[in-house]
């Protein structure tokens, strides 16, 4: 039977080592050389602490210091919180920022289309807020009782993974991070909701050659300049050719949009879409914005099964590293499911991993046979099989 490492080394090897130290020669190298805990070391200690879902920096030392035999054969030793402590709140949190879109552009070679036709680039951008207790963290101030950060994202549908994400305070306005929606490629869609209708955004996109696709505001006054004729079987209820008329409307956005209406056949509920794309059906357009729901399956992902919600400190800098790492971990998980192919989800994947993480056996093995019977015997009697229900 072949050898194989540990599950927690192989999904190590995921991570290029010539990226983490490239990126660290280019702008991170420390002034002197680190006594006890090198970068390599610290993003190790936090990526386990996300697969094995640590809550305190004191649980994730004990872990380290219980598994000290497992984690030699890593190059690792274990960590005093302290020190941990020190690396977390003094070691610059951008440098977890490249590594993330490193890892990004690794797992995006490997990701699925999107399910349209169209062969345009489909992102999704939205924001989501994370609240904090505004006595340990009063660098995040949002109002007068309040505190927390708001993770700005887009979602590329293929593979539906975060290519992009912006993390300020919780009291930077959505439109403010949409300026990054400008720096996409040319004749691109983006997708999001109606907190980012604003007219000069609208304008702007327009002319870099970058589609969206959003909700329209009640009350946005406008004028319809022509009409399309819809298929009302298919839950259609208009098409029309449209301009602002209001005075900040037309001079900041004097330009031509399409307005959709759709009525969805489930709910009943009906919805107003707007657009600078005229050449796509205007169903696709509603369906483009019903995708546009897996951005929000994003964020409610990565609450309910990374640590981003209990900090392990609570200096800025240690906030920003703890969700850089936890996003570094997500894209591991999509690396390997989109290199093996495997058919479950994130969710279940993350869970075998994180009960198998130093189990000695190929980690592609444990989703053939993640429940492996644990035998017990002994001369007098004979094996008996427990598995795990």
């Amino acid at each position: 039977m072949a050898h194989s490492n540990t599950i927690f080394h192989q999904m190590l090897q995921f991570v290029s080592r010539h990226d983490f130290k490239q990126i660290e020669k280019d702008g991170f190298k420390p002034k002197r050389k680190y006594r006890r805990l090198d970068r390599w070391g610290q993003f190790c200690t936090m990526l386990f602490a996300q697969f094995t879902g640590q809550r305190s920096l004191r649980d994730l030392a004990g872990q380290m210091a219980y598994n000290t035999r497992k984690l030699y054969h890593l190059g690792l030793k274990p960590v005093k919180r302290s020190t941990l402590s020190d690396a977390n709140n003094s070691r610059d949190a951008g440098f977890f920022e490249k590594m993330f879109d490193r890892q990004f552009q690794r797992c995006a070679a490997l990701a699925p289309g999107h399910r349209f036709r169209f062969k345009n680039k489909l992102y999704s951008f939205d924001s989501s807020t994370v609240d904090l207790c505004l006595k340990l963290f009063p660098w995040a101030s949002f109002r007068k009782t309040k505190a927390g950060i708001k993770l700005h994202t887009l979602v590329d549908h293929d593979g539906y993974l975060p290519c992009f994400v912006n993390i300020t305070e919780a009291k930077v306005h959505d439109i403010q991070a949409a300026v990054a929606l400008l720096t996409l490629p040319s004749n691109s869609i983006v997708a999001m909701d109606r907190g980012y209708v604003d007219f000069s955004l609208f304008n702007q996109l327009t002319k870099r050659h970058i589609y969206f696709v959003t909700r329209m505001k009640r009350r946005l006054k406008h004028t319809i300049v022509d009409r399309r004729q819809v298929l009302k079987n298919k839950g259609l209820t208009s098409d029309q050719i449209i301009r602002f008329t209001s005075k900040k409307g037309k001079a900041l956005c004097p330009i031509e949009l399409r307005k959709i209406g759709f009525r969805d056949p489930h709910t009943g509920k009906h919805y107003v879409f707007i657009t600078n794309n005229f050449d796509l059906s205007a169903r696709t357009i509603a369906d483009i914005y019903k995708d546009r729901w897996q951005v929000e399956l994003f964020f409610k992902w990565i609450k309910q099964n990374l640590k981003i919600k209990r900090f392990l400190g609570t200096r800025k800098n240690a906030v920003m590293t703890q969700v850089w790492v936890a996003l570094i971990a997500m894209l591991l998980l999509a690396y390997l499911k989109f290199t093996a192919k495997f058919n479950q989800s994130l969710k279940e994947i993350l869970r075998l991993i994180r009960l198998n993480l130093f189990d000695t056996r190929s980690v592609w093995r444990i989703f053939d046979d993640p429940s492996p019977p644990l035998i017990v015997s002994n001369h007098r009697q004979l094996p008996l099989f427990i598995y795990d229900l």
